[in-house]
């Protein structure tokens, strides 16, 4: 829960780096909170709720990629191999489970 916390503290950070354990722990909360605010929308049918929750973790998603694929030795315009349909988010998810590379001191958040 930590990781999905810090997420949020590190809003708009592009800069730093995130470790692979803090990346992939930030996506399964997501992951879980966006389980739950379905189940909700579902109950109330307040499909506002996923719009505005879909908006609100753009940034923080964007930030924390970035993040990881710097720890991973990559730089940021490699979110955009994912444009090619399949075979880029393969290579892209690959990516993210890369080992860290050790940076000029770089601190991990």
């Amino acid at each position: 829960m930590q990781e999905y916390i810090n997420m949020w503290k590190n809003y708009f950070n592009f800069s730093d780096r995130t470790s692979l354990r803090g990346y992939w722990m930030a996506v399964l909360f997501n992951f879980l909170a966006g389980l739950v605010i379905s189940i909700i929308v579902r109950i109330t049918s307040f499909s506002v709720l996923s719009s505005i929750y879909s908006l609100a973790i753009l940034i923080p998603s964007l930030a924390i990629i970035v993040r990881r694929l710097r720890d991973a030795g990559k730089g940021w315009g490699w979110i955009f191999i994912n444009l090619i349909p399949l075979v880029g988010q393969i290579i892209f998810i690959v990516m993210l489970c890369g080992k860290p590379i050790p940076e000029d001191g770089t601190p991990v958040v």
